[in-house]
């Protein structure tokens, strides 16, 4: 005898979403132009949403765009944000953009990664941070995830690991909490699992007087540590589900040693 898995209702999913964001009903009504009672009923089942509603909720609840989909399709409509292979024809603009931004980012790392961190293009100047990496990390597609925390990527060089591994990892607790994305959760569980390069340096960033303003990633490149402050860059008000997606990651120099270098090894 086998047991049926019934999908949450949009009420359940709404609520869920609520909670997450801390927010009572009441709260959530006045800021969708509602009531507390039918949000109440919306939740428990009692009254079913107009697709309106569902997305009017969905903002208010910042709701990210995949997830704004599965809330109409429980509600019983169809998706509104359509998903847009990155290699189609009607992306050809969006990667024309993206090629500037990475070019004119140079001689400075810059990436994009979708919502899994699978790297769908890079600079020239990511080459000098894939020094050593195993081939079979290369192949495509790559992951960033991958390329920075396997023991065979470029863990071995990063001289903060232990601290860079943290944010790494933190940053992928704070998205999973937000998405229901199984590929996500089996990709934090593998790098979680990945030991510490034996041998891998375990220094710490800088404080003091000589304190970054963020937290740098420290990594050997040709016998000196370069240092870098990664910033995150996303696409406003997103209409598809895959530029909602994309992130462009730069590896902004934190000292002024680290941008002299790049500049003269680029030139």
């Amino acid at each position: 005898m086998t047991t049926a898995t019934v999908a949450p209702g949009v009420g359940a999913l709404l609520r869920e979403w609520r909670d997450r964001r801390r927010m009572s009903q009441l709260e959530l009504a006045l800021r969708a132009d509602s009531s507390a009672r039918h949000i109440s009923f919306i939740e428990t089942g009692r009254s079913r949403p107009s697709q309106e509603m569902v997305l009017r909720l969905a903002d208010h609840l910042d709701v990210p765009v995949r997830e704004r989909n599965a809330l109409l399709m429980a509600a019983g409509y169809a998706p509104h944000y359509p998903e847009t292979a990155l290699d189609a024809p009607a992306m050809g603009t969006l990667r024309a953009v993206m090629e500037r931004l990475l070019t004119g980012f140079e001689p400075y790392p810059a990436i994009v990664v979708d919502g899994t961190y699978t790297v769908v293009a890079a600079n020239r100047a990511v080459s000098l941070l894939l020094a050593d990496v195993a081939d079979h990390l290369l192949q495509p597609p790559m992951n960033a995830m991958r390329l920075t925390l396997h023991p065979q990527g470029i863990a071995p060089r990063i001289r903060n690991l232990r601290q860079w591994r943290g944010h790494l990892l933190d940053q992928m607790e704070r998205q999973l909490a937000l998405l229901r994305s199984a590929p996500l959760r089996a990709l934090y569980e593998e790098v979680s699992a990945y030991p510490v390069p034996d041998g891998a340096a375990d220094e710490t960033a800088p404080g003091g007087e000589d304190a970054p303003f963020a937290l740098p990633m420290m990594i050997e490149h040709g016998g000196r540590v370069l240092s870098f402050i990664s910033t995150i860059a996303t696409f406003n008000t997103p209409m598809d589900v895959t530029v909602s997606e994309l992130a462009i990651e730069t590896f902004v120099p934190a000292d002024p040693e680290t941008a002299a270098y790049l500049q003269r090894l680029m030139s």
